[in-house]
């Protein structure tokens, strides 16, 4: 049998399995490894993954001042945490629209 690619020579036996049987193979052997594994946590590092990493709490009251609208914004202060992190990422500020820079 021939390379029907590129018609020179004849095709190693490797080549001769259908796809089938090679998709078939790789599932069986990742199901197997799938199924071996596992990982025993100890009890505290249980208890952390189980607990939320933040005051749940806290975020509740914030969702309901929010909702309500009696959550305050200062204008000036978002602006400036714009300015300070363009500056610690590296960028310079816009250009000017009345300079023409």
């Amino acid at each position: 049998m021939t390379n029907g690619i590129s018609n020179t020579g004849p095709v190693g036996p490797s080549y001769t399995k259908p796809v089938k049987a090679l998709v078939d193979e790789s599932k069986s052997k990742a199901t197997s490894a799938a199924e071996g594994d596992k990982i025993d946590f100890s009890a505290e590092a249980a208890r952390l993954i189980a607990e939320p990493g933040f005051d749940a709490a806290k975020v509740a009251t914030i969702k309901q001042a929010i909702s309500s609208g009696n959550y305050p914004l200062d204008s000036k202060r978002i602006a400036e945490s714009f300015v300070a992190l363009e500056k610690m990422i590296g960028h310079s500020a816009p250009p000017d629209a009345a300079s023409g820079r």
